[in-house]
């Protein structure tokens, strides 16, 4: 296997560590520090409140927003950052609803990340309206999308099993029924190819945290499809959101632009670092990004099923059915997790019994995974697992 897009030197990975939850939290690009830090210096220390205008801190979630937009196959002027995923969410869901006035269902898959479902339900409990939230599984999302159908809600790799949606096929039937498309990208985006232009899905959101290594608390994104940027009506009317903030005007009066899906203040920090992290990207190509991932992944298949047969694969057996990560199942998972990263191999744990692994070609090769099998295989055979201090669960898991 040739990766000729591996480039572990451009991170601040300690050389012994394999770190397989790039899916989580991505790893520092060397880069952003001094990024970060001519932020708080050169343009906070220096310019203070000028630097709204001197260092175009205004503009940055909608030029940020473009660099992650050619991530996600989306046009200029059609990506915005700010606030967090659940967010994002609430702004698209609320918008599609109002697209729809005549429907009452919100669709979604059972398996959704808790934040989606919550935000869905939360939108719901402030209606004045018979709105109800329709869980299925995920074999039975095509049949279920009919005319009764307001929104499709759908998160495209699921951050349990990494299930892969094919988002072409579900958009267009979601559109043969009259309904509005919404994806979540927050396991797709930088992990493998995405076209929200072609899908021609309504909107996308996702964060940045992940495989874009924008940082904890880093910002989300939404995507709004072109036609439908000044159609949208942001039901989170927030300040920068409006045409003219600096107008002061008492009424909400939505921006004729991408802007309009902005709610509060730029976080100028994150966007930097985020902004910073984004370098990493410019000479990389998303397809040969998803070759190798597959290749990684299959190799760590391989490798498990022969030699942890305690574990079960989780994760769909057809690379072409899978994100960039592979889940295993194991009841004890939680404590091999921890061992894991006792030895220096970082993966995580989502309950009951999944323990995940993500696999970023940027800063993963062939010879990381063989060796984090090998210490997985040597924790189940020897049961270090078993160790009292790999039973403590903490509050992050």
């Amino acid at each position: 296997m040739v990766n000729s897009i591996y480039r572990k030197a451009l991170f601040d990975i300690p050389d012994s560590l394999i770190y397989l939850d790039g899916n989580s939290l991505g790893p520092l690009p060397k880069n952003v520090s001094a990024r970060v830090a001519e932020v708080i210096s050169a343009q906070w220390g220096t310019h203070l409140i000028r630097g709204w205008n001197d260092c175009q801190w205004m503009q940055q979630p909608g030029s940020v927003g473009d660099r992650v937009g050619r991530l996600i196959g989306a046009p200029p002027g059609s990506v915005v950052l700010g606030d967090t995923l659940s967010i994002k969410v609430y702004q698209a869901l609320s918008s599609a609803l109002k697209m729809r006035p005549e429907r009452r269902t919100i669709l979604s898959e059972k398996g959704n990340f808790p934040t989606d479902l919550y935000m869905a339900q939360g939108l719901i409990n402030t209606l004045d309206a018979d709105y109800s939230l329709l869980l299925v599984e995920s074999s039975e999302i095509e049949a279920a999308i009919d005319e009764s159908v307001a929104a499709v809600l759908l998160t495209q790799v699921d951050y349990r099993s990494g299930q892969l949606l094919d988002m072409q096929k579900i958009t267009a039937l979601t559109h043969r029924a009259g309904a509005v498309s919404i994806w979540d990208l927050a396991h797709s985006a930088g992990a493998l190819p995405v076209d929200v232009e072609q899908s021609q899905c309504e909107f996308a959101v996702g964060c940045t945290y992940k495989y874009l290594n924008g940082g904890p608390g880093a910002p989300a994104f939404i995507y709004v499809r072109p036609d439908l940027i000044t159609l949208t009506e942001p039901a989170l009317a927030g300040w920068l959101g409006h045409d003219a903030p600096f107008a002061f005007e008492p009424d909400y009066r939505p921006a004729n632009s991408i802007g309009r899906m902005r709610v509060g203040t730029p976080p100028v920090l994150q966007v930097g670092a985020l902004d910073a992290a984004l370098d990493v990207w410019e000479d990389v190509d998303i397809s040969a990004v998803r070759e190798v991932s597959i290749e990684l992944c299959e190799l760590f298949i391989r490798e498990v099923e022969a030699r942890c047969s305690q574990l079960r694969l989780a994760s769909p057996r057809n690379a072409s059915d899978r994100g960039s990560q592979v889940s295993f199942s194991f009841e004890h998972g939680y404590a091999v997790v921890q061992a894991l990263i006792d030895h220096g191999v970082v993966g995580d744990f989502r309950a009951p019994d999944i323990m995940r692994f993500g696999f970023t070609p940027l800063y993963i090769n062939e010879a990381d995974v063989v060796l984090a099998v090998d210490k997985l295989e040597l924790i189940l055979r020897n049961d270090i697992w078993r160790q009292a201090k790999y039973q403590v669960v903490k509050s992050v898991t």
